[in-house]
């Protein structure tokens, strides 16, 4: 018989440290990360991306390579930038981020931080749920949908929301165990739907395999009604599309746990599984698809998953977007749980679960995810660049670090205008320089970094008031 107090007092006693660092005796081995990085970055955002280099026009040599030199860079990013100062610190990227900027700002940071992760992990319960309704004969989103289709799609995506929430608010060790089962078996699926695939295509020796893949799947022309993506395009998405866990700094709520910094480049399995393999994989079912389909609208990896290898497809695309949404509504979680430290942390991934889900109704975020992943990650980039100079370099400078925190001050105005100026920076380069969403956060970075020296220097001047201290 279930027990619901039984429920309650195990989901109380989850302590993921949020205000703490990390006591050593919790500390993780290598086998942790390499499994979490595999499952969530071989997941269900796989069965999107690589679909949409295809629908862009990326030439086959410009997707193989771009995707080398992206994903080697990015890999870097989690060790020597986000490994570091996860290790040095041992708390969250939001416990940080209030003793630098303040509680105030942090809580407006978080809110729009956990808003992201939401939309993400959303875009993901909606690609299992693609999977889901096939045995229901139910009526997938097509490349220009935006709103919910049925009754069905909503009732689909719930079942899937419901799921993916209980698993996240059991905390970091159950989404690591999830994560260390499930991705094995995912990119064996991703792999062999690939291979099984070919002959379709025409490939029925290796000798074929690059021929076709010019000529047939990664034809270097676009689909009707969707821009030109070049080598820059691929190259700069696959370092910049983790730009919130690494150079944002959102992964430090997961590395925390690392025994040492070098553990970042466990981020290789996911990044080379899931951004290589997988995305080239995906690329060649969807290339399937629509040579069967006679270049049909639907976009649904479910589908295509299933045309390919039948019903071991489909169940990897419900449990490779469970691999996504689970770590995501983990990090929402926390986002939102650090506003006010007293909130349960259970309770809190319950709620975003909830708003989670509802975002999962809606098909345009899967149909604009390469745009909405770049976008999001350049939204939260500016506040890892302010933490990478408060931790390395103010000191050095003379000035103090965790200001925040030494000042009692509830808003610190140099990281507030360093975000501001910083995205602002990047939307002038967008709207009057012409340059797009997946090339800004390179140089906006540097903006960034100038930015919160000068205003620190500026703002550090004035005095901190210190509190009286009593008489003795």
């Amino acid at each position: 018989m279930w027990n619901k107090k039984a429920l309650v007092q195990k989901l109380e006693a989850v302590n993921e440290y949020e205000q703490e660092p990390i006591p050593t005796n919790k500390l993780k081995g290598w086998k942790s990360f390499l499994g979490i990085y595999a499952g969530e970055h071989t997941a269900g955002t796989e069965f999107v991306i690589g679909p949409l280099f295809v629908t862009h026009g990326a030439s086959a040599v410009d997707l193989v390579s771009g995707l080398i030199v992206g994903n080697i860079l990015a890999i870097l990013c989690w060790a020597f930038y986000t490994g570091k100062i996860a290790v040095k610190t041992r708390i969250t990227l939001y416990y940080q981020l209030e003793k630098i900027a303040g509680h105030q700002f942090t809580t407006i940071y978080n809110l729009v931080n956990a808003g992201l992760f939401c939309f993400l992990a959303g875009a993901m319960i909606a690609v299992s749920a693609t999977a889901v309704g096939i045995p229901f004969d139910l009526a997938m989103p097509q490349l220009t949908d935006i709103y919910p289709n049925s009754i069905g799609w909503i009732i689909t995506v719930f079942v899937i929301g419901a799921i993916t929430t209980v698993v996240a608010m059991f905390g970091f060790d159950q989404v690591s165990k999830f994560a260390n089962v499930a991705a094995p078996w995912m990119i064996m699926v991703f792999i062999a739907a690939a291979i099984a695939s070919l002959p379709r295509l025409g490939v029925t020796q290796v000798s074929e395999f690059w021929p076709v893949a010019q000529e047939v799947i990664w034809t270097g022309i676009p689909l009707e009604g969707q821009s030109k993506f070049t080598f820059w395009h691929v190259m700069f998405f696959a370092w910049f599309c983790n730009m919130a866990m690494h150079i944002g700094l959102a992964d430090m709520s997961i590395l925390r746990y690392a025994k040492k910094w070098t553990y970042g480049f466990s981020s290789a399995t996911g990044v080379f599984l899931g951004h290589f393999i997988a995305w080239i994989a995906s690329g060649i079912l969807y290339s399937l698809f629509l040579i069967e389909s006679q270049n049909s609208l639907t976009f649904a990896p479910g589908p295509i998953a299933y045309s390919a290898v039948g019903i071991a497809g489909a169940v990897c695309v419900i449990i490779a977007g469970w691999t996504t949404a689970n770590p995501t509504l983990y990090r929402a979680g926390l986002a939102i749980q650090s506003i006010n430290p007293k909130w349960k942390t259970w309770k809190v991934t319950l709620f975003v679960g909830f708003i989670t889900t509802i975002a999962a109704c809606f098909p345009a975020l899967v149909m604009m995810l390469l745009e909405f992943v770049a976008l999001y990650g350049l939204i939260l980039m500016p506040l890892g660049a302010v933490i990478f100079i408060d931790i390395y370099v103010l000191e050095k400078i003379g000035l103090r670090s965790n200001y925040a925190l030494v000042s009692k001050s509830k808003m610190n105005w140099s990281a507030a205008l360093t975000w501001g100026i910083t995205l602002v920076f990047c939307l002038a380069l967008n709207i009057y320089g012409g340059i797009e969403v997946f090339f800004l956060g390179l140089p906006g970075w540097f903006v960034a970094v100038l930015v919160y020296i000068v205003a620190s220097k500026i703002n550090q001047k004035r005095p901190i008031v210190k509190s009286p201290q009593p008489v003795a």
